[in-house]
């Protein structure tokens, strides 16, 4: 006989079900967008600043999203990781680099590398290299907690999906590798497993391998089932001519664009023009090339609301930051040693769009709130 406890347990797992697809079901598109709003400021500035602000906003959207995922867990290590890194850029900027003016102590002339002044610039620079190698990481974190690797496989070109089948695996290796570690290392805890020298380290390393060996035994069988390498429809001559004159010209039109940023810092907007039509026409023949690959799909995607709302904030940063960058690059500059000054500047509209990284962890908060009873 179907009781109340009965439905009350099914009701909690619709639940569960239902918070699960609003914090794990999110478009990978919107989320690339949010990706490259959220990388974009450790590539263009070092104000220390804006990658406060930025790193701030990813951390809040870190923390939002791995209060529902599993995968935040195995991410963690390599935020740990980013941060010890950071750690380290301070005192070598400070031992290596003995410019500026703001001495705060001095090491013996005679010391190799590391003697001489340790001024506040040097560990002003440290600071923001690490600040911008932090952001990076967090932001790639954020990502691949929020997007899962089969939605982001579909993502890569037809005609190279083969490299990204292999791109894929790769990237959930370590965390899957991880995550192992910690559950191994939990039941061997059970069992009363504690490690206390290298000889102890033997029931984890064993489990692990033997793990990691049927795991790849599963893909490969998985793999073989799927078809994986079938073949591609030929074209014709023209259309491959046509495909080669595109990549050619588009590689070209790329590195001009990167010469024109080296040597011509002043060109923006030509460096800006050339990055974009190289990067257009590298994806039309991308694009003709993968219309040639026969792909199944099973699953549509769908866009809900937190998405598109995602990816129109992520758009309007990335607007934001790349006009910036092209009609006001003063504004990002930041350089702490002479004849420059330490003190980082400020500008509200550059903020602002700093803060639009968090929009994520007040949507998925939002939504989730509106589920529950």
């Amino acid at each position: 006989m179907y009781c109340a406890a009965e439905r009350e347990d099914d009701l909690r797992s619709l639940e569960c079900v239902k918070m699960q697809s609003v914090t794990s079901e999110h478009h990978p598109v919107a989320w690339s967008g949010w990706l490259a709003a959220a990388a974009l400021p450790a590539l263009l500035t070092r104000n220390p600043l804006y990658l406060s602000l930025v790193l701030l906003a990813v951390g809040i959207t870190y923390l939002a999203l791995g209060q529902s995922s599993p995968l935040a867990r195995s991410w963690g290590a390599f935020v740990r990781f980013g941060a010890a890194l950071w750690l380290l850029t301070i005192p070598f900027s400070a031992l290596t680099s003995h410019q500026g003016n703001l001495v705060l102590l001095s090491l013996p002339a005679n010391w190799p590398v590391v003697g001489g002044p340790i001024t506040a610039e040097s560990l002003l620079y440290g600071l923001t290299t690490g600040l911008q190698i932090i952001t990076l990481l967090l932001s790639f974190a954020v990502f691949n907690v929020a997007v899962d690797q089969a939605r982001l496989l579909r993502m890569t070109p037809a005609f190279i999906y083969q490299m990204g089948v292999v791109s894929a695996i790769a990237v959930g290796f370590v965390p899957q590798m991880v995550a192992a570690w910690q559950t191994i290392r939990e039941a061997q805890q059970v069992r009363g497993h504690r490690v206390r020298g290298l000889r102890d380290l033997l029931p984890l390393i064993m489990p692990l391998l033997i793990t990691a060996l049927e795991r790849a035994m599963r893909l490969a069988e998985s793999m073989e089932a799927r078809g994986f390498g079938g073949a591609i429809e030929p074209s014709s001559h023209w259309r491959r001519l046509a495909q080669q004159l595109a990549i050619l010209g588009g590689l070209a039109a790329l590195a001009s664009g990167l010469a024109c940023l080296g040597f011509l810092p002043d060109r923006r907007l030509l460096a800006g023009s050339l990055l974009a039509a190289g990067g257009l026409a590298l994806g039309w023949s991308f694009w003709d090339q993968g219309r040639r690959v026969r792909r199944s799909q099973y699953r549509r995607w769908y866009w809900n609301r937190p998405d598109r709302l995602i990816l129109g904030a992520s758009l309007l940063a990335g607007m934001i930051w790349l006009a910036v960058w092209l009609l006001r690059a003063d504004w990002l500059f930041y350089y702490p040693y002479p004849p420059y000054s330490p003190w980082p500047a400020f500008q509200p509209v550059v903020g602002l769009a700093a803060l639009l990284a968090v929009a994520p962890a007040f949507l998925l908060g939002a939504e989730a709130k509106a589920i529950q009873p």
